[in-house]
């Protein structure tokens, strides 16, 4: 990352666990023994264990101390029963039969689609292979004197729910802003003021604002970078045409869903790139550059990182805490100085891949993965999911 004006390599890499950058779309914080509620993603009274739909952080708020069962969930943010557990819980040596359901299926819509499980299956080597392609097509990132950062502190597992400021100065001492003239740029950024940030309100979506999302994917799949992803998901015959992805882009990133009250007022590309408040405090808000733009303005305020990546210029990758507003992100990451297209691109391509899972990929020769989850409780097309979140996590 850029600092003091100069890219610095990291002789020592503070590599962390996917609990320490979790973000998922709601946690047991400040919930245990809530009543039930309909319009909840996950749950934190005694009852959750029984219907396995607990949130990932339940024993950790609600039960210090005592070992975690199996923590699969049926719905909402779920991690399916037989999967790989990629930060908590405990696996068992030899799942029962009943147990290993879910997982087989995960494969049916594979099936149902007459994809091949040899000639189709998107496999580990497959996502390390493609991601380098990503990585090094990416044209339109920051050079390493496009931005310099100032993290400061670097919070302890301690320190970062406790909502103090260890860090006087902004985040960014300097950004180029000449990037935000990229079409790519200039047409994410525009997306950016179309959301009502706190769940539970309507989201109004105008006849401009679609046009917005419009001109933001016919700029993106212009990029070499988007091109490859494609590329990439037709010959796994998971698109026949590039119209076809792009359409189903726009559902799977825009298509509105309820995350409270009942009222269509999130979507994958809210919670993800622009942020969302709900019961009090932020949730998604994964992008440099809309951290920048509100930071400039003196709407967010950065607290301290307690993450900090091994790439020794730009895309990186950083986890930090802050507030918007008033409002509190205990962990958020982020990547720094990447493309619009390079984030849209990987995300989109765990989720579709990896969904619920973590996703192991390759960035300049260093591991990453990136966790997505699929909103269960609505759907689009052919019973096809919403994205509910997608944030990067260590390996």
């Amino acid at each position: 990352m850029g600092q003091g004006g100069q890219s610095v390599l990291r002789s020592t890499l503070f590599f962390l666990s996917p609990k320490d950058l979790y973000t998922a779309p709601d946690s047991c914080e400040g919930r245990c023994e809530e009543p039930y509620s309909e319009e909840d993603e996950c749950y934190c009274n005694a009852e959750c264990e029984r219907y396995r739909n607990c949130c990932e952080d339940y024993y950790r708020h609600c039960r210090p101390g005592e070992r975690p069962r199996v923590m699969g969930r049926l719905g909402g943010a779920a991690l399916p029963l037989g999967l790989p557990e990629p930060s908590y819980g405990v696996r068992r040596a030899n799942p029962q039969p009943r147990e290993l359901l879910p997982a087989l299926a995960s494969l049916l819509p594979l099936l149902a689609e007459g994809f091949s499980s040899v000639r189709d299956a998107i496999t580990d080597e497959d996502l390390l292979h493609v991601s380098e392609q990503l990585y090094k097509a990416d044209h339109n990132k920051a050079r390493p004197t496009d931005i310099v950062i100032n993290p400061q502190h670097q919070a302890s597992p301690d320190e970062t729910g406790d909502q103090e400021d260890r860090s006087p100065q902004p985040l960014y001492k300097y950004v180029n802003e000449e990037l935000f003239s990229k079409p790519t740029y200039a047409s994410f950024i525009k997306l950016l003021d179309n959301y009502q940030r706190v769940t539970g309100r309507e989201e109004d979506v105008t006849a401009e604002e679609l046009r917005e999302q419009d001109n933001f994917l016919k700029e993106v799949m212009k990029t070499e970078l988007m091109k490859k992803l494609f590329a990439f998901l037709h010959n796994k015959n998971r698109y026949g045409s590039e119209q076809e992805f792009v359409a189903d882009l726009k559902e799977m990133w825009f298509g509105l869903y309820s995350r409270s009250n009942g009222e269509p007022d999130s979507s994958g590309f809210e919670h993800v790139f622009s942020g969302e408040v709900k019961k009090g405090k932020v949730s998604g808000f994964h992008n440099w550059i809309r951290f920048y733009l509100l930071e400039k303005r003196g709407i967010v305020n950065y607290f301290s990182h307690n993450f900090n990546g091994p790439w020794d210029t730009y895309p990186d990758v950083l986890g930090l805490q802050f507030s918007w507003d008033g409002f509190y992100k205990e962990v958020g990451s982020a990547f720094i100085g990447c493309s619009p297209e390079f984030e849209f691109g990987l995300y989109t391509l765990c989720f579709i891949a990896r969904p619920g899972r973590a996703c192991h990929l390759s960035l300049g020769g260093y591991s990453l993965s990136i966790q997505t989850y699929t909103w269960t409780k609505s759907t689009y097309g052919n019973g096809k999911g919403y994205i509910a979140t997608a944030y990067v996590i260590s390996p």
